[in-house]
């Protein structure tokens, strides 16, 4: 197995989170990884990209050449079509449909969101929403994982296993919540 997949996002809404919970997951099967993140001025809420390459045989880069990118997993739909040259023609985009409007000049909603559902193989959810609706917005990152599930290539219980090792420290509730906004995600993208 080979999946090669753009983290795309705005500082603080937990990209890093989703690389590392697929990351464990598939070191945790015994995968080879390969990250590079690049974060523009993600403290004060500027874009978070992330390329995460998993395979079961080499890893040369850690770079996403373009139009290559299985998949694209985005907390925020302007991300999503940011790195939309990224994917290649098979490739999945997994979207939260809620903007982070951190710019004055941020372009219309629909326009984005439009732009994104005319790619073949498009997931677009209100992660947000769902986020609220199981008792967090903070938790809309593993919603979108949860959605992106569907797609990946990696066992559901594989995540989850990945999710109880990285906030096991955090205690059961943590952990709890954790796993229902991957679950609420994952029933939202099967539908």
């Amino acid at each position: 197995m080979k999946k090669d997949i753009i983290l795309g996002g705005v500082g603080g809404q937990g990209i890093i989170s989703i690389a590392a919970t697929i990351g464990l997951t598939a070191l945790n099967m015994g995968m080879k990884i390969k990250q590079s993140e690049v974060h523009g001025m993600s403290q004060r809420g500027g874009d978070v990209m992330s390329n995460l390459r998993l395979s079961d045989g080499e890893i040369y880069s850690d770079l996403i050449p373009e139009g290559k990118a299985d998949m694209i997993i985005a907390l925020e739909p302007m991300e999503a079509l940011r790195y939309l040259p990224m994917l290649s023609k098979e490739g999945w985009i997994i979207s939260n449909s809620t903007p982070f409007k951190n710019i004055a000049c941020y372009p219309d909603e629909n326009t984005i969101l439009n732009e994104l559902k005319k790619q073949p193989n498009c997931i677009i959810i209100d992660a947000d929403n769902i986020a609220k609706e199981i008792g967090s917005v903070q938790m809309a990152n593993m919603v979108v994982l949860g959605a992106a599930a569907t797609h990946l290539g990696l066992p559901y219980e594989e995540l989850e296993k990945a999710i109880r090792q990285m906030f096991g420290k955090k205690g059961d509730a943590v952990i709890d919540q954790n796993i229902k906004a991957l679950k609420a995600g994952f029933d939202a993208a099967s539908k």
